[in-house]
Order: structure tokens, then sequence, then C-alpha cells
């Protein structure tokens, strides 16, 4: 008896997706409507090629696995799917919502396998990962009415209310021109985010310095300057009181002086990252010091702000100045080898263009940076907007963090632009000498001070292994002046971790290693936060016990309460 064939029962449309052909066209060069013939579908990368052998196996493959779907849908109830877009139970209960999901997650898998077999440089080959990934996130069937059950069970259950809700919240966010990741009336900046008192003790027209109100009866001589990132709001290390940095810091008994970047608008689109160094960190840490009365100072960088602070001290400590007695580093680049995710965004075409748009003036806009991010994790921070407040007309909740990931900022053309060719592009600043800045050339072995780095475990903006490898650049002769330690999740929320809330954990280990894989292998994990261990570092080098000092002095008299003026601003 001859067995009946699954895949002949199939609609017309399934046996199509069996033919392996029209998925080789999705990743090679295929024409835009208006596009000359020949242009990639996919801008900057090339035409794919493909092994006949390679494409001939997975054809087989994924027609066996169709069929073995198709059949199992027609002869079985459905089965719970894996995955958490389609984990409501309204997916199992509609067998076609079932099945499609299933299918796509099928053909999501083939086209994965489909780009590892493509014949092309590492680069190229995750450049049409990136944008392959893009595509497959978006055509989710969760992301659509007509192929969403749970969005369509209700719509019928609220009797279109949902819908109704739906459709005014995303008129909303087309008048702002982003996803709303959270409920954005519920928080105001000094209100109730950015809370720890403090003062603004100086101004200039690139950033404002923040003191903070010392909460022990006395705190170490030497004070703690914060330098954050100036790609976003500073107020990600001073959410809300039980998860500041900002405040940890006080409580451990430091003086905290912090930097408050200005969010750029035209007036200051000739910025550059020569500015970024001489206006602000050049600047912060001389007032810093003046204020505080010490020739010495503790410094902290994170992200972006550490690479502009170990610029600043590289040049520095050439010129004969010893300003800081520790060095403390956060998920920041300064070799810039492996930048992980980031780089599919990066070559000389994409770096040249931005050159000749805002390289002598203009802003690099807030927006255009969230979005890039957000595409990173597009199922997190896109689709998953897209269906609950869209599909399913559910606001989005308060969260501090979502918040803040919101705020955006702007930065200076010319500034953006040096720092895209001269560290995403060419990775020169690793190299002694390579780079001048302010007409001197930097050298990161020229900083002579213990140093504490940390990096995060599934960090997708500085890789950790990337974070180790400031360790070879850092006290070159003296390596066991560094301590490097590892937390879990990500860029942000392995940052923002207070000991309070006992989560996570860290590795650490004292022995400096020649890779990043070997200092992993021999590290020992640890339950909790990475907090108490960066005190206890930041303690040795503090100096002794003093009584705590007013805000500002004679020269630098408070000109308004924190937060002040600069973190308030909003891109436009």
């Amino acid at each position: 008896m001859t067995r009946p064939d699954p895949l002949a029962a199939m609609p017309a449309w399934m046996a199509q997706l069996a033919d392996t052909t029209q998925w080789q066209n999705l990743l090679k060069p295929m024409q835009f409507p208006s596009a000359p013939a020949g242009q990639p579908a996919i801008p900057g990368v090339p035409a794919a090629e493909f092994d006949p052998a390679v494409m001939a196996s997975l054809q087989a493959k994924y027609m066996q696995e169709l069929g073995s779907l198709w059949t199992s849908t027609m002869s079985a109830p459905a089965a719970a799917i894996a995955d958490k877009r389609f984990g409501a139970p309204a997916w199992q209960a509609n067998p076609m919502g079932s099945f499609n999901a299933s299918a796509y997650l099928l053909n999501a898998k083939f086209l994965n396998a489909m780009t590892d077999a493509v014949k092309a440089t590492p680069k190229v080959k995750e450049k049409i990962r990136f944008n392959v990934q893009q595509m497959i996130d978006a055509m989710s069937p969760a992301n659509f009415l007509v192929t969403n059950p749970e969005a369509q069970q209700l719509l019928l259950e609220t009797k279109g209310e949902s819908l109704s809700r739906g459709l005014t919240q995303l008129l909303a966010d087309m008048r702002k021109g982003r996803i709303s990741q959270t409920d954005e009336t519920a928080f105001e900046v000094g209100k109730n985010v950015a809370t720890t008192e403090g003062a603004v003790v100086f101004e200039n027209e690139l950033f404002q310095l923040l003191q903070y109100k010392p909460l022990t009866k006395t705190v170490f001589e030497r004070p703690l300057l914060i330098m954050p990132p100036c790609i976003n709001k500073y107020y990600i290390l001073d959410l809300q009181p039980e998860n500041s940095l900002v405040r940890y810091a006080v409580e451990q008994g430091h003086t905290v002086f912090l930097i408050s970047w200005r969010n750029p608008d035209a007036s200051l689109a000739h910025l550059t990252w020569d500015d970024y160094i001489g206006l602000g960190a050049f600047e912060a840490i001389a007032v810093t010091q003046q204020i505080s009365g010490q020739e010495q100072i503790n410094a902290l960088g994170f992200c972006v702000g550490g690479t502009i602070l170990s610029t600043a001290l590289a040049l520095l400590f050439a010129r004969g100045e010893k300003p800081v007695s520790s060095l403390t580093l956060l998920t920041a680049f300064l070799d810039f080898t492996d930048t992980g995710i980031i780089d599919v965004f990066v070559d000389e075409e994409a770096v040249v263009k931005r050159e000749q748009a805002i390289g002598q003036g203009g802003l690099m806009e807030g927006k255009e940076f969230a979005q890039t991010f957000s595409s990173l994790r597009s199922n997190d921070l896109v689709w998953s907007y897209v269906k609950s407040n869209y599909l399913k007309g559910e606001a989005p909740p308060a969260f501090d963090l979502l918040y803040w990931n919101s705020d955006s900022t702007n930065l200076p053309g010319p500034m953006f632009c040096w720092y895209l060719r001269n560290t995403y592009l060419e990775d020169g600043l690793k190299h002694p000498g390579k780079v001048s800045v302010l007409g001197e050339p930097v050298d990161f072995g020229q900083i002579a001070a213990p140093t504490f780095l940390y990096a995060s475990r599934e960090d997708h903006i500085v890789p950790w292994t990337s974070a180790y490898a400031s360790m070879a650049l850092l006290n070159p002769k003296h390596p066991k002046l560094n301590q490097f330690v590892v937390g879990a999740s990500g860029h942000i929320a392995g940052v923002i971790n207070a000991p309070a809330k006992n989560k996570r954990s860290f590795w650490s280990n004292d022995k400096v290693a020649k890779s990043a894989a070997e200092w992993m292998e021999k590290s020992t994990e640890q339950p909790g936060s990475w907090w108490p261990s960066w005190a206890a570092f930041l303690q040795k080098h503090a100096g002794k016990q003093v009584k705590p000092r007013a805000y500002g002095n004679a020269d630098f008299p408070v000109i308004e309460p924190a937060p002040g003026r600069y973190v308030k601003a909003k891109s436009s």
C-alpha cells in the first residue's frame, strides 16, 4: 500500500514554502521596486552566494520538518510553544494560530540556517544575519491582528474597545515619533527620579557639575567624581533611592560630584571630541579638586563616559599630573577590536556619510540613537510593544528605567563623527600615540592609578571580553593594580544592581589572565551585587575621614539645587 504524502495535502501556499529558491532570493540581491538592476536588498551588502549541495540538504530537511508539522497539526491537539510570543492559551486554542506560529518559527530557523550558509566575509555575513533577523522579527504572526488569536480574542471580549484604545495609542505614538515603552506621565526628573539631594556648583556650556549632600557624620577626604555617558541622561545612576549608585556611594561616606551633560541643541552643534575632553573632563576634574582641596580624587566613568575620562587622564598623566588616586570604569570601551552587534552599523561608507552630513556641524539626534539601540533587541523593545500597545490596547506600565531610556539626548555632529571614526571604525585609541586629542598623543599606558573595571556578562553594547581588553592597556607595567569583575545581566541592568535587592551574581578573579576566557575559567561566581566589592576598592584610595564640606566654595557658589536645568532639557 502506498503511503500518502502529507505534503500533497498542504495548501498551495505551504507547498511554495518548501521551495528554497524563494528563500535564496530573500538573501540574494533582490531588486527594490525603484532601484536600478543589481542593487542589493540590503544596502552595502554584496550579492550572496550559496553552495548548491548545502542548499539541497537544507531544502530536504525543511520539507521533512514542514511535512511533520502539517501531519501533527492535522492529527493532534496543538502543543505548547516555548517562544514567549506565543505563550498565551489563545495560541494553543486556535489550531490555525498554533500552526502559523509553528510554521513561522520553522521558517525563521531555516532562514537563519541559510544565512549561516552564505559564502561571505565574517563582517558581511554578520550584516546579512542582522538584517535577516530584523525581517524575521517583523514578520512574526504575533505582530498582526489578522494572525494573532490572542488579540482577536481580546477584541471580541471587549467588544472592540481594545482595538479602539490601541489605535488611539498608535496615533499618539505617531505624533511623538516613537513607541511608548512606559507611562511617561508617571515620572518627573527631580521629583521621583534623580532625587538624591545635592546642588549644582559649576556649569559651562557643556555640563553642570553636581555635588551631593553627605549622609554620614564624616566623609573620606578624597571625593568621587562620576562621569556618566553623554549619549544618555546621567540619572540612570540615580533612578530611585533603592537602586541609586549615587546614593549608595554617598551612604558609603564619599563626597560625590557628578557631571550632568547638556543635551546639545543647534547652539552646540559645532562641538568636537576635543571639547568634551577640554571643556568637559578637564574642567570637571579641576573644579572637583578645587572644591575638595584635594590634589587627587577618585574618578568613575560609565560607558562612553569611561572613554572620555580615560582619554583625559591619559593626557593629564602624560603632562606629569596625577589627578586621580583611583579609576573605575563601568562597561567602557578602550579597545574597540570587538564592538559586538553594533559593528553591523559601522563601515567606511556609513562613516563617510555621517561625516558629510554632520561632521562639520549638526546634530546626531537622540531619537536615532534610541531607534538603533532598540533594533538590537527588536522583539523586546519594539514588537512586544506593538502587540501590547496597539493590538491589545494595553497602556504601558510605569517603569523608571524605560522612562530614562526614552529620555534621549543629542550629540554634536563633529564630536560624534570623530568618535565613530577613531574608535568603532579605526580602533585607534588603543594604540599609543596613534590618535591625538587637543594636539597631544593619547596613550592609556600613561595612566598610573589602581583601576577597578566592571563588565556585564550579557552586554550587547560593550561585550565583556572587550571590557577585559582594557586590562592590557592600563597599568601595563603594574597589571596587579587592575581589578576586574563581571556581573550578570546586560549593559544597564548589570550595572544598576543594588545590594539591597540581593539579585543576580558576579564573577571575580584577583589574578591577571592572558585572555578573557582564561580569566573567566578561573573566576569564582558570587551571589548578589558587585557594588560592595567596588566600595571596598574605593575605600582603599579615598584617604582619611574628615568632616563633611558645604556645597561648593567661595569661587564656586551654589547655582541651583540638583538635578539642575541641563538634565531636564528634552531632545526635539
